[in-house]
């Protein structure tokens, strides 16, 4: 589905009533052209223009057609909406970070590539260090390691630079590659609500090997912070956190 061409279809007042009315209850064009004031005609080029984005589809009734809403337009742009919505708001959740990586993409001419994954994987994202294992303080990790998984298990992995993000613009990217669920050791509470809202599974607290870590994920083993907002900068406040036990993953792929 193309939704530059919907939104452009619906760009048009008069056009945007009629799929409103649409939306509503089934019409045919002469209902439509009595409630919208205009020609028979007039409303049957915008149904036209409303049917070529896939936005309406007829149906014969007898002897009459009514218009009836696509209701996989509707999911389609509602999916659409609800990812900009939440990559909005991670991106924006610092507002210093919006004028600090606007300067240094015009300066340094950065691309953010997106990692494209498959139908049916499930991705899991790791805070990297270069050894190898889980870097400690997610809003300062320079790269993640990508782990592409079917069928409980890693098909590929990638590390991916992050180097210009930060704290709760690094939800935003992760939105952006794809990714299912992060394991990572410190978390601040803002940055957790900003992987909520971006309907990434979070599993914070973990130390050692990220190849490991993944490993023990998907046999169900990993120890992780029940209370991730009492994790912070890699270390643990005193009160009710405590690790638990991933008895399952519930990371599902697209």
């Amino acid at each position: 589905m193309d939704l530059a061409a919907m939104i452009k279809a619906l760009g048009d007042p008069t056009r945007f009533k009629i799929f409103q009315e649409i939306v509503h209850q089934k019409h045919c064009t002469r209902a439509l052209a009595w409630k919208m004031k205009i020609s028979e005609p007039g409303v049957s080029q915008h149904l036209k223009v409303l049917r070529e984005a896939g936005l309406v589809y007829r149906q014969k009734y007898g002897y009459h057609v009514h218009y009836l809403p696509s209701q996989e337009a509707l999911d389609f742009l509602a999916e659409q909406f609800a990812e900009m919505r939440a990559l909005s708001r991670a991106m924006n959740r610092d507002p210093l970070q919006c004028d600090c990586r606007s300067r240094r993409e015009a300066e340094n001419r950065i691309v953010i590539e997106t990692v494209e994954k498959e139908k049916g994987i499930m991705r899991i994202a790791v805070t990297y260090e270069q050894d190898g294992t889980i870097f400690q303080h997610f809003g300062h990790t320079e790269q993640f390691k990508f782990y592409d998984v079917k069928d409980d298990a890693v098909e590929s992995s990638q590390t991916v630079s992050a180097e210009g993000f930060g704290h709760g613009a690094l939800a935003g990217f992760l939105l952006r590659q794809q990714v299912d669920c992060l394991i990572c050791g410190g978390i601040g509470a803002g940055a957790v609500n900003a992987l909520a809202e971006a309907g990434i599974k979070l599993y914070a607290g973990c130390e050692g090997s990220a190849d490991e870590a993944v490993k023990k994920l998907l046999a169900g083993t990993l120890n992780y912070e029940t209370n991730p907002e009492c994790t912070h900068h890699g270390q643990h406040h005193d009160g009710d956190c405590g690790h638990d036990h991933c008895a399952e993953h519930h990371c599902q792929g697209n």
